[in-house]
């Protein structure tokens, strides 16, 4: 329960980053941030699988670029159940942002998270 918490707060804090770096990508705040990172979550236990195997086929033609779409469809629909406290102007910056998003994720569990579970090993 702690573990899914942090990484509500690291997702919520990553996505303050990318509105900060897309002008076309906006969080009214924190609590919005906050709320959003919950409703992504959400998103991708219930929706996310579904999606995955509909579009199995062409994941595994792309050798799995195809997950970035449907990380952003998955922001879109965020996007769109929240309203105007997070803002996404069109389908191309969900795409960058996913993309930014994964990268994100990527250098925080290698960087951070990695390294702290090894300490707490010793």
């Amino acid at each position: 329960m702690i573990r899914w918490a942090i990484s509500i707060l690291v997702n919520a804090l990553i996505l303050i980053v990318v509105s900060g770096y897309f002008d076309s990508f906006h969080i009214s705040g924190v609590g919005a941030a906050i709320l959003a990172s919950l409703l992504i979550s959400v998103l991708n236990v219930l929706v996310k699988p579904f999606l995955i195997l509909l579009t199995l086929p062409v994941t595994v033609v792309t050798l799995g670029l195809f997950l970035f779409v449907i990380n952003a469809i998955t922001l879109m629909i965020a996007q769109g159940i929240m309203g105007d406290s997070f803002n996404i102007d069109g389908f191309g910056t969900a795409i960058l942002a996913s993309i930014v998003i994964s990268l994100l994720h990527l250098l925080i569990q290698k960087g951070v998270v990695e390294p702290l579970r090894e300490n707490k090993k010793k």
